[in-house]
């Protein structure tokens, strides 16, 4: 009872290493020896192998060393279960890696970027490709771009032991944070050249900080004004022709200006909450099987999202200093949505993680595909199965049931997909 087996793997050619640990609860105590365990055998492919009895009432922090000297090599902290196994060396390749895992990170994200010019461009497919109305923007243009920054962020500037929480931090209950706090300065950074930009910009015909749709809002007064500070930092550097001609906006308040909703200063607040999911996930990592841990965490988030976005809206639609818009995608609209995100995180982490009662199907189906899943809907979305010629065009019933009919066929998909083990990712 309250042991564990743990089997250390040493393939590493020529070093023997020494194993020592430390149990949480040991206040001022030195690290005791555990084995050491011998290189592997080159010739044989054979891994040096060590098992050695644990105690697993408390968090467990077993540190490696190399056989010569005391210089340490790596450091982790186990909550542990009934068995474990450790091998060390892609630990250690990792931390030599880095130039090797950004070139892949650079590339996937080019592929992304590609993959999602071609899916707003379809016309370019079937004919000569013509950069005078391609369209640059898009969704997953700016999923590739902000994977790339938060994914650089992640890799150039986390310190080895802070996933595992074996460094020292002024206060453990923000140890979850504070070994990142180089990753929430850029972030912040990014934050506030996002307000300078929206709200002090000079745009040619429009009032400073101007966030409105244009057209016959604000009474018709600037017509000219779509998106303020972000549709004219698009137009200016992508140019009219390259970003999208017919926006939401232009529904109900009949502007002529082109805006695109996927465009470059918004991607700022894209990057924030990418990096806001990262942190969700670094919780589930410091405070693994620590359930009350996890969902008082997220629970916190939540309400520290959800009073930022009250302050910046005045808890109106309109009326506060910064208001929801996924146009704008708006610093609010992020902390809004990751108010809900977080909640929702915490339901579904107590309905799956906790008690067992779901197995998140079939929901996780298209999330094992979501990007073949994506691409094929932009890709057939009109075309039969997933849609047809409708009897009457203004029946909601029967928009809904085609809605319904091609969602429920993607799940399908996903789901064959799955059961064949094929997964399009990039």
């Amino acid at each position: 009872m309250d042991q564990a087996l743990l089997l250390v793997r040493n393939e590493l050619p020529a070093q023997g290493l020494r194993l020592a640990a430390l149990s949480g609860s040991c206040h001022q105590c030195l690290y005791q020896f555990l084995a050491f365990i011998p290189p592997s055998n080159g010739s044989l492919r054979k891994p040096g192998t060590a098992a050695v009895m644990v105690d697993t009432q408390h968090p467990l922090t077993l540190l490696l060393n190399g056989s010569v000297g005391d210089r340490e090599l790596c450091k982790f902290v186990f909550i542990m279960g009934t068995s474990i196994s450790l091998s060390l060396s892609s630990m250690l390749r990792w931390g030599s890696s880095k130039r090797k895992v950004l070139g892949k990170i650079l590339w996937r994200s080019f592929l992304l970027i590609l993959l999602g010019i071609i899916v707003v461009n379809p016309n370019y497919c079937l004919g000569p490709l013509s950069w005078d109305d391609l369209r640059i923007p898009g969704v997953l243009q700016r999923l590739g771009f902000t994977y790339l920054v938060v994914a650089a962020l992640e890799l150039l500037f986390t310190r080895a032991g802070a996933e595992s929480g074996t460094l020292e931090s002024p206060c453990p209950a923000l140890r979850d944070i504070l070994p990142y706090w180089p990753q929430w300065i850029f972030i912040l950074m990014l934050e506030l050249i996002w307000l300078c930009l929206t709200f002090l910009l000079p745009v040619p015909g429009c009032p400073r900080g101007y966030l409105g749709p244009g057209g016959i809002g604000d009474f018709g007064n600037y017509p000219n004004c779509t998106g303020g500070a972000a549709g004219y930092i698009d137009r200016l550097l992508l140019g009219e022709k390259h970003i999208y001609q017919h926006p939401s906006s232009s529904v109900i308040y009949q502007t002529t200006m082109p805006y695109d909703p996927e465009g470059i200063l918004g991607t700022i607040n894209t990057i924030f909450m990418a990096f806001l999911g990262l942190q969700a996930g670094k919780i589930i990592l410091f405070y693994k099987d620590q359930h009350k841990q996890i969902m008082s965490r997220f629970f916190i988030w939540s309400i520290v999202m959800g009073i930022i976005s009250a302050i910046l809206t005045k808890c109106s639609k309109e009326e506060g200093f910064i208001p929801i818009n996924k146009n704008l995608w708006s610093i609010s609209y992020v902390t809004t949505m990751s108010c809900f995100a977080f909640i929702l995180l915490l339901l579904i982490y107590y309905l799956v993680d906790v008690k067992r009662l779901w197995s998140g199907a079939p929901f996780f189906y298209p999330g094992m595909n979501s990007i073949l899943v994506y691409t094929g809907h932009e890709v057939f979305e009109n075309y039969f199965p997933f849609k047809w010629k409708m009897q009457d065009s203004q029946s909601h019933a029967e928009h809904l049931t085609q809605n319904l009919t091609a969602t429920t066929l993607w799940v399908v998909i996903s789901y064959l997909l799955y059961r064949r083990r094929i997964f399009w990712k990039i």
